[in-house]
């Protein structure tokens, strides 16, 4: 008899922040694999610098909150809590009313003006799969682990 092994639920976590050259494969691949749009407006990932010359780079990530804001906010089900972390998200649902973005408190939830829905983060992976300086990975999610 096989034995069917279940797959944990990851989520996204930053590796090594100081790897980080800003070269936007990760939003890009975020852009073009899950929104069908070659665009990094249509990213859920957003690199960019602190500021100055030497600024370093910052990521904003969805954090994959256990029991995340955005959900409670929205009051028509387009958001839904994912198991070990994090949101699915039910376009055919969502009135476009914004209320997600303002409740995420990663500010990691942009709007798409053009689909009028937000974008938000899947953690399906596809931005680490083509970092290039391994600054983001995918980790086993600690949620719902006995202590």
């Amino acid at each position: 008899m096989k034995t069917q092994q279940v797959k944990q639920p990851t989520i996204l976590k930053v590796r090594d922040l100081g790897q980080c050259i800003g070269c936007y494969s990760c939003m890009l691949a975020c852009g073009s694999i899950v929104h069908k749009d070659f665009s990094l407006t249509k990213s859920a990932i957003a690199i960019k610098t602190s500021g100055g010359y030497q600024g370093r780079m910052v990521v904003n990530i969805c954090r994959g909150c256990i029991e995340p804001a955005c959900v409670s906010e929205c009051g028509f089900g387009a958001l839904t809590p994912r198991a070990g972390g994090g949101i699915q998200f039910h376009p055919q649902q969502c009135t476009g009313c914004g209320k997600c973005i303002m409740a995420c408190i990663a500010k990691a939830i942009k709007f798409d003006k053009e689909e009028k829905k937000p974008i938000v983060c899947i953690q399906c992976g596809s931005c680490v799969k083509v970092c290039p300086h391994n600054v983001l990975e995918m980790e086993v999610s600690s949620y719902g682990k006995e202590s």
